[in-house]
């Protein structure tokens, strides 16, 4: 319901770049104060994965990391022949408001893929069928955009649900996840110009095209549809695991799961050892 009422709020302020960055803002932290009061409610528990004191550095490192990784793919596509800047945007001003569409998009998602489907999941499952799974309805959800492909949910599902859901087993904190989300698509929507999961690109800071091979530039979908991005996604995502196991955070696979399982925070290795 929070995601649903954020995406109407958002829609609301479009056109008022200032309305656009406050309402977005505003609304993203709304829904993350609803889904830690529904967790406290119903868990009966500290709200660990979104603890205060983590949010600011959590934040940040993942956006300077989410702008990193898709300004180094957007590069090696360029240097392929995928994309090239013709110049400035007509409106560049646009990408203040962007700020605001897009820290909704990326804390929504996050709450809903990371906070509830892949960590209940886990609790069921395990760390592998759960980030397996909850990748793959993270990709498929992108089927429904305008122009999605059935190649470029795939890679949504490989790149961005593994990346995302890897980097939330690393720290156990959904500021990282949230930070990644929003760096990678403020990155690509407001600075680089660049079709965003099939939803159409937007006024932006460049002007760009998208180039040659589709399989390179990722065509109509934008670059998350490019082999390049499913490269940098699944090394990311295999150095996130890395960290997550040396950190003791994998949940194993469960033989049978309690009654009383969804309201438990999931159990890393480490601790089921001790």
């Amino acid at each position: 319901m929070a995601s649903f009422l954020a995406g109407q709020a958002v829609r609301l302020a479009d056109g008022s770049v200032w309305l656009s960055l406050a309402v977005g803002v505003v609304v993203a932290c709304l829904a993350m104060a609803a889904y830690y009061g529904v967790v406290r409610a119903t868990e009966k528990r500290q709200v660990t994965e979104a603890s205060g004191r983590e949010a600011a550095s959590g934040l940040i490192k993942g956006t300077l990391l989410g702008v990193a990784i898709f300004a180094a793919v957007i590069g090696v596509i360029a240097v392929s022949g995928g994309y090239r800047i013709v110049g400035l945007g007509d409106d560049p001003f646009n990408a203040v408001g962007l700020i605001g569409l897009m820290a909704v998009a990326a804390t929504t998602e996050e709450l809903v893929f990371r906070g509830v489907l892949f960590r209940h999941l886990e609790k069921l499952t395990g760390t592998w069928v759960a980030l397996l799974a909850s990748a793959l309805v993270f990709g498929g959800l992108h089927l429904v955009n305008k122009d999605a492909t059935l190649w470029g949910a795939l890679c949504v599902a490989i790149a961005g649900g593994g990346l995302l859901t890897s980097s939330y087993v690393a720290t156990r904190s959904l500021w990282l996840p949230i930070g990644l989300h929003f760096g990678w698509n403020y990155a690509q929507s407001a600075i680089f110009g660049s079709e965003v999961s099939g939803s159409g690109a937007q006024q932006a800071i460049l002007d760009s095209q998208s180039t040659g091979n589709a399989l390179i530039s990722g065509g109509q979908f934008g670059p998350e549809a490019s082999i390049f991005t499913v490269l940098a996604g699944v090394l990311a995502t295999a150095a996130f695991l890395w960290l997550a196991r040396r950190r003791g955070n994998l949940v194993p696979m469960r033989r049978k799961a309690g009654p009383t399982g969804l309201g438990r925070p999931a159990e890393p290795a480490s601790k089921l050892a001790q």
